[in-house]
């Protein structure tokens, strides 16, 4: 997809690294950031929703804005660990093994289907497809990407060392298919209070770092050690504030 908010890659390329993710559910859930509530009070501005599918739903970081809007709420993976550690954080979520391109969820059975931060490990045409079919008439798909937000001129450099794809974007628009409409965003702004051990242990939660040899693993690590502690001069277990950039996009099934 050109102008993605996460990495670009072809089918092949896309389910190889997406495999990444398979496994290490309770350190992705430790290292990773939430999301605003900001985010999802937008996208279901207006909404009568009821039935709530939340899709490449990881360990539940977007879950929890849809369970604590107080919905029926059901959570699609396609990595059982994952799965498991979000059944421990949120046990009132039914859930269920499976990809956003085949859903094992009945036609017109959810009024909004959420995808966080993985369209771009999906074939958009086909997932579209398949998400059209679940929603009912009128149902909102919410696509939505937690991005850094590298016009802080450290950050950008910080997004290099860590070969991170999750940066903003100004130009970037989801590809998504004919069955959906209307299709607008919403950005919001928000600071995540960190370490820099934090950020060392998040590169490691990163699709580049996972599928990388122990050589390029090492490599990144000392670099960014180098960054954070020589060259930015930061101290041990200092707060920093890391800004992101959340960019939500939602369209009309």
């Amino acid at each position: 997809m050109a102008g993605t908010g996460g990495p670009v890659f072809d089918g092949t390329r896309r389910t190889e690294m997406a495999d990444a993710f398979q496994t290490g559910g309770k350190h992705y859930d430790t290292v990773r950031p939430g999301y605003p509530p900001e985010s999802l009070q937008w996208l279901t501005a207006g909404a009568d929703v009821h039935d709530v599918l939340d899709v490449g739903a990881g360990t539940g970081k977007y879950t929890q804005l849809l369970v604590d809007g107080g919905w029926r709420v059901t959570a699609v993976d396609p990595s059982a660990d994952m799965l498991a550690e979000l059944h421990r954080n949120l046990p009132q979520v039914h859930i269920l093994l499976g990809k956003a391109e085949h859903l094992d969820v009945e036609s017109g059975s959810a009024d909004v289907a959420v995808v966080a931060q993985a369209w771009h490990w999906c074939d958009p045409m086909l997932a579209s497809s398949e998400l059209a079919r679940v929603l009912r008439p009128g149902g909102v798909l919410g696509l939505v990407w937690n991005q850094l937000d590298v016009s802080v001129p450290w950050v950008h450099r910080l997004a290099r060392i860590m070969h991170a794809g999750d940066v903003h974007k100004p130009d970037f628009r989801p590809e998504v298919g004919p069955e959906f409409s209307n299709l607008e965003s919403h950005e919001t702004h928000w600071k995540q209070t960190v370490t820099p051990e934090d950020l060392l242990e998040l590169v490691k939660s990163r699709s580049y770092y996972l599928k990388a040899n122990d050589a390029i693993r090492t490599k990144v690590l000392d670099n960014l050690r180098w960054y954070l502690f020589d060259h930015l001069g930061h101290a041990s277990g200092e707060a920093l504030d890391l800004p992101y950039l959340t960019q939500t996009w939602r369209a009309t099934a």
